[in-house]
């Protein structure tokens, strides 16, 4: 009870008025549902552990008003779930564990994907409701109120959010994989080349909280050593259509492919080319779940005025910021839509909080949008993709968007052997060229196999197919566009 006698006692009465609505959520939460029916989610970060501290007080609050009694509140028996991860820093593990002994937090530990694990948690257990340590401008807040039932597709639990209003100035702490220190922390020592930094509260604008997530691009030789390194650097995007058109079979996606492609002709690896519904909270999972993994993620559909152009705000949610005005975008658009929809032009001016880059172009009407690794495409047409498309070109060879890579090189044989007799034979040449990508396909149950080689070696791709050659009989393959 130390924590509310000194927000009691403080001067600060914004923060006294943030504890008691956040205190009432609480509260109101523990009336609705009994304690073994509410668990709270604590992954040791600085949300959570702000109210792991507000919960117990509101807890013990709620106790001591149904007893009328400060007796027998030392116990703190609300189920914690703590999601362990091999990418999270050691000492996130260690102080959290540390929290939950000097706490006595009940805790059930999960190790596989928060989603998964939720599922087979409730399953086990009678939880109806979760306390999370969500904020406004946190990837998971658009569109949350303190009691918001789980989206579509997830376990049905209610999520409670005692804090979801608060806001305060500390750096962010991503995976291992995508945090550096946050550079406006770094204190400047000429005497000293090594780097100090600021402890996290001290981070002054509080909007750049992840500015410490970065992308550590690395290119990756997977060849044989003896293979030119930049021929064998790989580059990995994605590629995420937004679009309940594309999925009820009403449209035919066409941007997909051809942007492939276009990744492929630059030397760029395409990890994956998924289709996603007019929904936030689906534009934000697909982002979130891959910008981490690829260098660079296009998405494209989802602009514009209407209620299903919801990309922008998806973007926005996974990476944990607001929606905000941005003053020289929204001229754009009035030199482009004049005084139509006053209304929805300022909607449409609305980017990205503090990570939008505009890209701009003399043959563009309006810039192209950069979030981080993200570049938000507004083509509804291979033309106007091919347009944009060049302009990035362009704005890649002055500016270095991004990275031009060896191009893929491909080759094609066709055979009228069967799926069996070809089967164990590819498997063998797979091995034996990791480093090349071949694949199989028939356009028809009765026409011919194709069989595709494709790198950014020349002679490793014939070398590969003089290997497959000797395998099989003289003749039976030919060679194909």
């Amino acid at each position: 009870m130390e924590i509310d006698k000194a927000i009691r006692e403080s001067n600060d009465r914004r923060l006294k008025t943030k504890y008691n609505n956040a205190i009432y959520v609480i509260k109101r939460a523990l009336a609705l549902y009994s304690i073994e029916e509410v668990a709270f989610s604590f992954n040791g970060g600085k949300d959570s552990t702000v109210l792991l501290h507000v919960l117990r007080a509101g807890y013990f609050l709620h106790k001591a008003e149904q007893s009328c009694s400060n007796e027998g509140l030392n116990d703190f028996p609300i189920r914690t779930i703590y999601f362990e991860s091999t990418s999270a820093f050691p000492e996130i593990n260690s102080f959290t564990y540390d929290a939950a002994s000097a706490y006595g937090l009940q805790m059930d530990i999960i190790r596989t994907d928060f989603k998964s694990g939720l599922e087979d948690l409730l399953k086990t257990k009678p939880i109806r409701a979760i306390f999370l340590g969500v904020r406004i401008g946190d990837p998971t807040a658009v569109g949350q109120e303190q009691f918001s039932p789980s989206s579509p597709g997830w376990p049905s639990f209610m999520r409670v959010n005692p804090i979801l209003d608060w806001s305060y100035s500390y750096t962010s702490i991503g995976s291992i994989y995508d945090t550096v220190p946050n550079a406006l922390l770094c204190i400047s020592d000429s005497s000293n080349s090594k780097e100090t930094f600021r402890p996290a509260y001290l981070l002054s604008d509080g909007r750049l909280e992840r500015a410490g997530r970065v992308k550590k691009f690395s290119p990756v030789s997977n060849g044989p050593d003896n293979i030119d390194l930049r021929k064998n650097s790989m580059l990995t995007a994605s590629v995420i259509a937004v679009g309940d058109e594309i999925l009820f079979g009403t449209i035919e996606d066409q941007l997909g492919p051809s942007l492939c492609r276009k990744l492929h002709s630059i030397g760029w690896s395409v990890s994956q080319a998924t289709v996603v519904r007019n929904d936030v909270d689906s534009v934000a999972e697909e982002v979130e779940r891959q910008k981490s993994t690829n260098d660079l993620i296009f998405i494209y559909g989802g602009i514009g005025p209407l209620h299903s152009d919801v990309t922008l705000s998806g973007v926005a949610k996974a990476f944990g910021v607001r929606l905000a005005p941005d003053e020289e975008f929204e001229e754009y658009l009035r030199h482009l839509i004049g005084d139509q929809c006053t209304g929805d032009r300022n909607e449409m001016a609305q980017l990205p909080e503090g990570i939008t880059e505009l890209l701009h172009h003399e043959n563009l009407p309006v810039p192209l949008m950069k979030c981080q690794n993200v570049i938000i495409l507004t083509a509804t047409n291979i033309m106007e993709l091919d347009k944009e498309w060049e302009c990035l070109i362009e704005l890649t060879s002055s500016g270095g968007l991004f990275e031009m890579m060896e191009p893929y090189i491909s080759k094609c044989l066709i055979t009228q052997l069967s799926d069996v007799e070809t089967a164990q034979p590819l498997s063998k040449l797979c091995l034996e060229f990791p480093d090349l990508y071949i694949g199989s396909y028939r356009r028809s149950r009765t026409g011919p196999l194709t069989i595709s080689f494709r790198g950014k070696d020349q002679a490793r791709i014939e070398s590969a197919m003089e290997a497959l050659y000797k395998k099989f009989h003289p003749g039976v393959f030919s060679e194909t566009n």
